[in-house]
């Protein structure tokens, strides 16, 4: 699109530079996408019949691909991204109408200098953090279609490259296949396999050996021979299994094709032991959702262990061992834990078999224990000393070093960075959501929001994290890049600033083949169709009905008439969840008060029993709301926190009045609400932005909305709520829609058997390859060393 700017300007020379006089006569410096559109369609209309045309040509088009805009006139900057991740960077002097490509560096200095007021040619050196170079030589994707599938390109890229140094004679292979071991046990080969062409040897006389053996029989048969060969236990469980695994590998040796070395590594007995890092919030089983830093993020790592300790020991017991997985969630102890278990040092998961949580303290500057909860927003200066004394707790536990870390969030992907560099092992990153997209110029305006929010820090974090990760798991796409109209949450690492403190011009690639696409699922025996009958929690529709309609201390507001069907809401209760978002939009909907009822269970109805700032707020704008729209008997607000067989049961209870779920976030970078609800069978509306994008197909498993436009959700939830009214078939369709949907794609069965193959396909070419990035991970240090280490303690502690 932006090579034919050039044109344009030849082409629409005057009406451009009358538009972009416009865009100076906003008055503002800094303008959005969506101020840059509707800029451009109010010009459009005051043009007459030609302004149509030229909605639709390719001035339209590339206005529409501008993402931001920086006015000081006679100066435009504009920032342009035509595709996915693929941004350029533009300025033009209206007065003169002059017009020049601008590099990033150029267009965020630009903007440094008026948020800082400086005038032209008098800015301050400014360090600038340009990863670019440690990645010149490393392979990319080049599609936009393809970020996502970064393990899909590494082995179709790398299966050549491995078959070029085996006809060398490369050893890695070799190497990688002799350095297992488990509890002191030698697994795979052994030192009577000395090179590649005695590999080859052992193949065939071990194919002839075990073809004339019972294909049911076990390693305790045939193990004395194979050892005798060269081979140790790891191959199979049985004869037959053992001969197919071999078999890849032969396959390999003669041509590596990618599905190929796919399989043959997702059976290699390596990972035995994880450790899972979730420091902020209070992480428990029982009593801690809904309390402030405590959510969705606690339930998918509970979901996950369970998910994968069952696929780990699948795989275990597949390769002929006999031994016990160990999964270890490394969490903050807190001393003052209220009603809740985290001031206990290990708890044992639910669901498993040897699954734990272990919780380890934070520590002052003189060591004693910090005995109370500590924002996300202000736990930086106390991770760097958690990490330390997390190593040594997590090697005692586990008796020994873990095979796979799994950072969650900007915390506890910092502490897997720091654990994984000196342990040498595989890391892997989930960020669940990164702030950085929520709060709007966060960046830009760091220094007004860094003493409630820190983002220096955790920007910084985040940085340093996710270059350091050899492989980075996302729920979505857009998680990553986004999509045509719209700015990924990694993508948005890319080119940014923090006036005064350093400016990012190559911050992440989300080309990078680090990144994979893997979406969590909603637990199974808690989560399923309202239609199953048998497996229903009847017993449980008692105290529902209480909590929906009786006398509580924690809830405000009773249905005037409980017959009509509900609009329920679950979530936590800040701004960006926007549960008072969806409050208002019902409130001055007359159509939707007339036709259902809202159920909200979120935050606490009394603000003095929440000890977040955010979520007190809005706990007083739902008071507010309520008073000024005389809500309380078509509102039922439950400040509670339900545990997972309760809310289970009520989303197939709100289904059994023909209810629907709405999730109105102003972002949500996955949404296991949503997950939940479809699960369950109700139809359910949420947010465009974010994963349910992806997660739901509008119109067929339920409605995308934008909670920007509040008025036209209300209107789609009304138009719903009065369709079903007259036709309950279409409430029908999609509640199957939405089951159907959720069984196809996002089960925790898939997840799991994904990311144990991933984990052995990154840890195979990290010991084959330059996959370390030995040159970036000392960058990262000095950086970690010179500009978080000095943020972190300037943070009150």
């Amino acid at each position: 699109m932006i090579w034919t700017l050039e044109q344009l300007l030849e082409d629409y020379q005057d009406p451009l530079y009358q538009l972009l006089r416009s865009y100076q006569g906003i008055g503002r410096t800094f303008l959005l996408r969506s101020d840059l559109w509707d800029g451009f369609e109010h010009f459009c209309a005051g043009q007459g019949e030609s302004g149509e045309e030229m909605r639709r040509s390719e001035l339209g088009r590339i206005v529409g691909a501008a993402q931001e805009a920086v006015l000081d006139p006679p100066w435009l900057y504009t920032a342009i991204r035509p595709r996915v991740a693929r941004w350029y960077f533009h300025r033009f002097n209206v007065e003169q109408k002059l017009h020049e490509e601008i590099s990033a560096a150029e267009f965020l200095a630009f903007k440094e200098r008026l948020v800082q007021g400086k005038p032209d040619g008098d800015a301050p050196w400014v360090v600038e953090v340009d990863l670019a170079p440690f990645n010149r030589e490393f392979f990319k994707l080049q599609e936009s279609r393809s970020i996502g599938r970064g393990v899909e390109f590494l082995n179709r890229r790398l299966s050549s490259q491995l078959f070029q140094g085996l006809g060398m004679g490369d050893q890695r292979l070799l190497d990688f296949l002799r350095v297992h071991q488990v509890q002191g046990r030698q697994l795979m080969l052994n030192d009577r396999v000395k090179d590649v062409g005695g590999l080859r040897r052992v193949l065939r006389r071990a194919e002839d050996y075990l073809a004339a053996q019972p294909q049911e029989a076990g390693w305790e048969r045939v193990g004395h021979t194979l050892q005798e060969l060269g081979f140790e236990p790891g191959w199979g469980d049985t004869v037959e299994r053992m001969r197919d695994t071999l078999g890849l590998l032969t396959d390999i040796l003669e041509a590596p094709a990618p599905e190929v070395l796919e399989r043959f590594l997702g059976r290699i007995p390596m990972i035995f032991k994880l450790a899972i890092l979730s420091p902020h919030g209070y992480f428990g089983q029982a009593n801690v959702l809904g309390l402030p830093d405590t959510g969705g993020q606690v339930v998918y790592i509970l979901d996950q262990v369970r998910a994968l300790e069952q696929e780990m020991r699948k795989r275990i017991a597949q390769q002929g061992l006999d031994i016990e997985p160990q999964i270890l969630v490394i969490t903050r102890l807190i001393p003052e834990a209220g009603d809740t278990t985290c001031d206990q040092r290990l708890e044992p998961i639910v669901g498993t078999r040897s699954a734990r949580i272990l919780r380890v303290p934070f520590r002052t500057d003189s060591g004693e224990v910090l005995p109370q909860w500590v924002s996300r927003f202000d736990i930086w200066p106390y991770l760097e000393r958690f990490a330390h004394d997390v190593e040594k707790e997590i090697c005692a536990e586990l008796h020994g070093r873990p095979d796979l870390i799994i950072g969650n969030y900007s915390d506890g992907n910092l502490v897997a960075t720091l654990l994984s560099q000196r342990l040498k092992v595989t890391q892997c990153n989930i960020a669940h959501a990164l702030e950085k997209s929520k709060y709007l110029y966060s960046d830009l305006y760091w220094h007004d929001n860094e003493e409630q929010y820190h983002f220096a820090c955790q920007f910084t974090a985040d940085l340093i994290a996710m270059n350091a990760a050899d492989f980075i798991i996302t729920s979505s796409y857009q998680e990553i890049a986004g999509k045509s109209d719209s700015i990924g949450q990694y993508e948005s690492y890319s080119t940014f600033t923090m006036p005064g403190l350093y400016r990012v011009v190559n911050g992440i690639d989300v080309f990078d083949p680090k990144f994979n696409i893997v979406s969590p699922g909603a637990d199974a025996a808690i989560y399923f169709p309202y239609n199953e009958q048998e497996r229903r929690l009847t017993d449980l529709h008692p105290e529902i009905e209480a909590l929906v309609a009786g006398e509580r201390d924690d809830a405000r507001g009773r249905f005037e008439d409980p017959d009509r069907p509900l609009i329920f809401t679950m979530a936590r209760l800040d701004r960006i969840k926007n549960i008072t978002g969806l409050v208002q939009w019902y409130a001055e909907s007359e159509r939707l008060r007339g036709a259902a009822n809202l159920l909200v269970v979120a935050g606490h109805v009394d603000p003095s029993r929440s000890g977040d700032r955010e979520e007190q707020e809005q706990i007083g704008r739902m008071h507010q709301l309520m008073d000024e729209h005389g809500l309380d008997g078509q509102v039922r607000w439950l400040g509670t926190h339900l545990d997972k067989s309760l809310s289970g049961e009520l989303y197939r209870w709100v289904a059994d009045r023909r209810g629907v779920f709405v999730q109105p976030a102003l972002f949500e970078a996955f949404g296991l609400t949503v997950i939940e609800a479809m699960t369950s069978g109700l139809p359910t509306f949420a947010t465009r932005y974010g994963g349910p994008l992806e997660i739901i197909e509008h119109g067929v498993s339920g409605f995308h909305i934008d909670p920007n436009h509040g008025e036209n959700a209300a209107e789609l939830l009304a138009d719903f709520m009065e369709h079903c009214d007259r036709d309950p078939g279409r409430w029908e369709a999609l509640s199957r829609g939405a089951v159907q949907r959720v069984m196809s794609r996002y089960t925790w069965s898939l997840y799991a058997e994904r990311m144990m193959t991933l984990s052995r396909i990154y840890g195979f070419w990290k010991y084959v390859t330059n996959l370390d990035r030995d040159e970036t991970r000392r960058y990262l240090e000095m950086f970690y060393g010179l500009q978080f280490r000095p943020l972190a303690e300037s943070v009150p502690h």
